[in-house]
């Protein structure tokens, strides 16, 4: 029956992709106005409307009307042509992904001498009347005027945004998890930890808009809002920029943090370039990229190595004895601080970023362009750990690395109607350990870490544990759009995602053969499932003179491909069945009133669906039971006889907002 289900569903998916062969979802807007005789008040019929510089334009209609759709982000200027009339130019007409724009114009019959024009300085609206939902939008200007190095540091100046301790980003205080990260309408979060999976640099970024709340039914896995980024394209001229900074912490506070008084750089190098690809017309290129390193501000002292054994056995202190490299000294306070005084400073959360972007737009015919677009970013790290303070060679180090491609093909069929299809490979790897080699000789048995006694500084041992996982998605998706009348904006589309999840966690035991357990026991762990997820939607934006309605429906289904015990109570040696499936429908709907120019009062509603991050559902695949004697050490990443549930039900929620 699952399998009946899913065939039937997926059937059904594909059948909206051919039927919605017409539009562009997230990524661009619409400009609408009307001209009319300055003189007489009269419409003025088949006034060409164009961009400056831009391939995008139309011709008013019957009552001076008109409307331009699929249009990028930005700032632009605006100019209206008529034969008898003279031109009149709109600088710094602001477009936002998803929203309505309106300037309207005013013609003189021609007065002045031929090719002058009139310019006009687009007034900036304070409240813009299409916002059914709390959002903020920033430009690529207010991002370079911003004293922040990541787009995170512009999420937190955000209303209703904040970041915690860690870094984790929360909006409306929804948890770091119910976010949807999307870039150019493609979604980047990491489905296993929930978090954004690729960096994206500010000088890439060529708008950012975060909506929190409720958010119309393009949208899905999200429960407390989303962030949406469109990145720079590649103009006709060729521009560039590069920043380079050299920067250091400092603290009076050396008794806690320790050598902040020295020089440990954060270096930072960062550049873009774009324009026209020498030699073939209509093709251009947008790249930047970007070098980050940072000793931290967290440093510790290499007073002891993994290697080294102390006795803090006895009752007394002065019969301790401490080994530091190798050599033994009868403690003391006096010997205490001098071995630390003496020690190397290590970087306790040092931090290096590379981050690469290209983006290539070609386009094809004045009906046709596609996008290429390829991100990478590789980095390494550590996560402080204050027990390991005298013994810092003995914590985790990490390494991560990450690539995401998109190709983009967007078809204009109207004036009214345009269609674009998205397909992108995303692919993140990530390991945690101290060696590389499981039977690197520096690796001592677990119970070297007992030897310092509880809440005190380890003066021997290290982490044992091996944590290795992967993330690969494969998406299609295919969004259409049709102004179907002058109030009426149908928008309808779907998406097919097909992740592949890896992952090996396993602890080190220098005490056996081969220095593995075997896949069987609590303390080694692997699986490699292949869920999959699709969706669709279609909603109505509704614009009126001082109303706009946005209302839409979503469906979402989701498949585990994991197994569940059924017995709960003795998981280990139960029997498993296959998990169920998931799917949900969403309805959602804004209305936005304008009470004035400068006032406007919303009112939205919606279901929200999402997913679990695949951590829960995939946690302990074998339903191993961790003994509770004889044991060196549990597991990091699940605490004891924690396990999956692949059947775990979706988070959901319904929100109502008022907001004026």
């Amino acid at each position: 029956m699952k399998n009946l289900t899913q065939s039937v569903l997926i059937n059904l998916i594909i059948f909206i992709f051919l039927l919605s062969s017409l539009i562009q979802a997230g990524t661009t807007g619409k400009i609408v106005g009307q001209v009319i005789d300055a003189s007489s008040g009269e419409p003025l019929i088949g006034v060409n409307i164009v961009f400056e510089n831009e391939p995008y334009g139309a011709a008013t209609d019957l009552d001076g009307s008109y409307l331009i759709l699929n249009i990028p982000p930005g700032t632009y200027d605006l100019r209206a042509i008529m034969l008898g009339y003279n031109e009149v130019i709109v600088k710094n007409v602001k477009i936002n992904v998803d929203k309505t724009t309106r300037v309207d114009f005013n013609l003189e019959e021609a007065a002045l001498e031929l090719g002058e024009a009139i310019e006009v300085t687009a007034d900036r609206l304070l409240v813009k009347k299409d916002l059914t939902s709390s959002e903020s939008i920033i430009g690529k200007e207010e991002i370079e005027n911003l004293p922040v190095e990541n787009f995170t540091d512009v999420l937190n100046l955000q209303a209703g945004v904040t970041v915690d301790a860690g870094g984790g980003i929360h909006i409306r205080g929804g948890r770091t998890s119910e976010i949807a990260y999307m870039v150019n309408g493609i979604s980047v979060n990491d489905v296993y930890s929930g978090d954004f999976a690729i960096e994206v640099e500010n000088n890439s970024i060529q708008e950012l808009s975060v909506i929190s709340g409720t958010f119309s039914a393009e949208y899905g896995q999200a429960m407390s809002g989303v962030v949406n980024i469109v990145t720079k394209e590649g103009g006709n001229q060729f521009t560039g920029n590069a920043n380079v900074y050299v920067g250091d912490y400092i603290s009076a506070h050396n008794d806690v943090f320790w050598d902040v008084d020295k020089f440990n750089p954060i270096l930072n190098f960062q550049g873009n370039v774009s324009g026209p690809v020498p030699g073939i017309k209509k093709l251009n290129f947008f790249a930047s990229g970007r070098y980050f390193e940072s000793d931290g501000f967290i440093f510790g002292r290499n007073v002891f190595l993994p290697t080294d054994i102390s006795d803090f056995s006895k009752d007394n202190p002065d019969d301790w004895v401490v080994m530091s490299h190798g050599q033994i000294y009868n403690f003391s306070e006096e010997v205490a601080q001098k071995l630390i005084d003496e020690a190397e400073s290590v970087s306790m959360n040092k931090s290096l970023r590379y981050t690469g972007n290209l983006k290539l737009s070609y386009r094809l015919t004045d009906l046709d362009k596609i996008t290429l677009e390829g991100m990478y970013q590789s980095g390494e790290g550590r996560d402080y750990d204050h027990s390991f303070r005298l013994n810092p060679t003995g914590n985790y180090k990490n390494e991560n690395w990450a690539v995401n491609s998109a190709v983009f093909w967007n078809h204009v069929f109207s004036a009214r109607t345009f269609l674009d299809i998205r397909a992108s490979y995303f692919y993140k790897e990530y390991k945690q350990n101290v060696y590389d080699d499981i039977f690197d000789s520096r690796y001592v048995p677990s119970y070297y870490l007992q030897f310092s006694g509880a809440n005190a500084y380890l003066a021997s041992g290290q982490k044992m544990w091996h944590f290795n996982r992967s993330t690969t998605t494969h998406l299609v998706k295919g969004d259409i759009t049709s102004q179907i009348t002058k109030s009426h904006q149908i928008k309808a589309g779907g998406e097919f995602k097909r992740y592949r999840l890896w992952l090996h966690e396993f602890e080190v035991i220098p005490e056996i053969p081969g220095r593995i357990s075997p896949l069987t026991s609590f303390n080694n762990n692997q699986y490699l499932f292949y869920p999959i997820e699709y969706a669709f939607y279609i909603q109505d934006k509704m614009e009126y003179q001082d109303l706009v309605v946005n209302a839409g429906l979503r469906f979402d289904y989701f498949d585990s491909d994991g197994q569940i015990p059924l017995d709960f109570q003795n998981p280990s040696t139960s029997k498993t069945k296959d998990a169920e499936t998931n799917f949900q429908w969403s309805p959602r709907a804004g209305i936005a009133y304008s009470i004035s120019e400068n006032g406007q009062i919303h009112v939205s509603y919606g279901h929200f669906f999402q997913t679990p991050n695949f951590s829960y559902l995939y946690n302990n695949p074998e339903f191993d039971i961790f003994p509770l004697q004889n044991t060196p050490s549990p597991p990091p990443q699940s605490e004891l006889n924690t396990i999956g549930n692949a059947e775990l039900k979706p988070q959901s929620t319904v929100i109502y907002e008022l907001g004026i």
